[in-house]
């Protein structure tokens, strides 16, 4: 699998970079809206203290750069 992302076009690598980041930040939503569901306080150290709002924006902006970065590139073919 690593063989194939290594001959993929640096706009390819980049483009399945973001879209891996933007899963990530998904994932990030569900952490924090799972946080914000809890009910019982004392079972907080079950989700942990992660800043899930940080993570998650700066997963979603750093992948939505990448995205636009390989944009020219995809476009080209």
């Amino acid at each position: 699998m690593i063989a194939q992302f290594e001959l993929m076009s640096d706009a390819a690598q980049l483009a399945l970079l973001g879209g891996s980041l933007w899963v990530l930040a998904a994932v990030f939503t569900l952490m924090e809206r799972r946080r914000a569901r809890l009910r019982d306080l004392d079972r907080l150290e079950a989700v942990g203290w992660v800043p899930w709002t940080t993570l998650f924006v700066l997963a979603a902006m750093l992948g939505a750069g990448l995205l636009l970065l390989s944009l020219p590139g995809l476009l080209k073919g």
